[in-house]
């Protein structure tokens, strides 16, 4: 039961994957989430239940927003969970369509598997630290600290209702270990190799393209973008453009800030993939991901790729054979230009990165996920006969 489906975004996309993987292996999978409208269909294996939202939304961000009513659907799906005779539920977090998915593992007295997607405590800090910046950056520091360890203690009491957890590095396992007390297996994503690929690159000449894609929202620590970009103006270079494609609160500041910058907003399907294909570069300076579906499209489009040295993207870059991984804003700017002036080295590292990308099926991150599931089950029973847990060995 995830919090957002149809929109763009891991959650979502991760989501989708898994109801294909379930539609592929004829596995009996109820997928429950938000929708246009209110509707059931029958899909082979794979049940879909949408749920509309209703005015009594608030909008926490660009493409998430929270029905305060939703637990106005509570009893019917309830009683569709009942009819399709779930083993269990699973949630990706504390939106509405999780508070959902929470009460109904209550009622019908069902394991509760939950996926940490997002690090939100750490997106609460960076955005409160922005908004009271106008306190000076030392109290505006503290109040971020301050909102981000209570957000952690919510969300503690929140993943400690589950059974098992999904993580998507295993930084984040250990961490999730400590923090909650349960068994917690590794979720990581994949990427659609044949959609995201070299071919679709219809560039041949032009300046050397520095390419983003994601929210353009503090957390992503975007601003960067336009210290990177005066960097290497003042180190001599100019033949570059910077393509930065999404949107948020930051968006009409970079145009302002960013030297040589491109800004065409969200894209999707095959203008997205052609953009992947077009850079030169992919730059990621956020360090509050936990994972960066973003670096892995980058990467099967043959794309290298700097990500700095703070979450899950540092698990996805090979330091020196696909990019590099910078340990501070120094560094990322040396690493950038390297590439910049290195472009036999540019050449081998975009040919590793597509081998490396081709490798990262949906399928194998799946078949752990039902691993999990099967643990938890499995764990469940034991439980209600008395027995000791077993060991995780994920």
């Amino acid at each position: 039961m995830p919090d957002t489906f149809h929109e763009v975004n891991g959650v979502a996309l991760t989501s989708r994957q898994l109801e294909a993987f379930a539609r592929r292996r004829q596995i009996p999978f109820l997928s429950i989430h938000p929708g246009p409208v209110n509707e059931t269909v029958a899909d082979g294996p794979v049940v879909i239940r949408e749920l509309q939202r209703g005015p009594a939304c608030i909008q926490l961000d660009a493409n998430l927003p929270y029905d305060i009513l939703m637990g106005r659907y509570a009893n019917r799906v309830v009683e569709q969970i009942q009819t399709f005779g779930a083993d269990l539920i699973h949630i990706t977090g504390p939106g509405d369509m999780g508070a959902l998915g929470l009460y109904a593992a209550w009622r019908l007295r069902l394991p509760l598997v939950i996926s940490w997607h997002t690090s939100l405590h750490e997106y609460a800090g960076r955005r409160l630290e922005r908004i009271a910046s106008f306190l000076g950056r030392r109290l505006s520091r503290l109040l971020g600290r301050w909102v981000e360890r209570c957000s952690l203690a919510v969300l503690r009491w929140f993943y400690r209702k589950a059974r098992v957890v999904l993580a998507p590095n295993d930084e984040l396992v250990a961490f999730l270990r400590r923090l909650t007390g349960r068994p917690v297996f590794l979720m990581r994503r994949g990427v659609e190799a044949d959609q995201f690929s070299p071919l679709h690159r219809s560039r041949t000449s032009g300046p050397f393209r520095i390419g983003y894609v994601g929210r353009l929202t503090p957390e992503k620590n975007v601003r960067f973008l336009a210290q990177l970009s005066h960097a290497l103006v003042a180190r001599g270079h100019r033949d570059f453009e910077f393509f930065v494609v999404g949107q948020g609160t930051d968006d009409q500041w970079l145009r302002e800030n960013v030297v040589n910058a491109t800004l065409p907003g969200v894209l999707h399907g095959r203008p997205l993939a052609e953009a992947y294909a077009g850079m030169d570069l992919f730059v990621f300076p956020s360090s509050t991901d936990t994972f960066g579906n973003v670096i892995l499209e980058a990467l099967a489009s043959g794309v290298p790729a700097v990500v700095t040295s703070g979450g899950g993207p540092k698990f996805l870059v090979q330091h020196g054979v696909t990019g590099y991984i910078a340990a501070d804003d120094d560094q990322f700017i040396d690493h950038v230009c390297g590439l910049m002036q290195n472009r036999d080295l540019h050449a081998r590292m975009g040919e590793a990165a597509r081998t490396y990308a081709v490798s990262m099926s949906w399928d194998s991150v799946f078949e752990n996920v039902f691993a999990a599931y099967s643990y938890c089950v499995d764990q469940t029973a034991q439980s209600a006969r008395g027995l000791p847990a077993a060991p995780v060995t994920a």
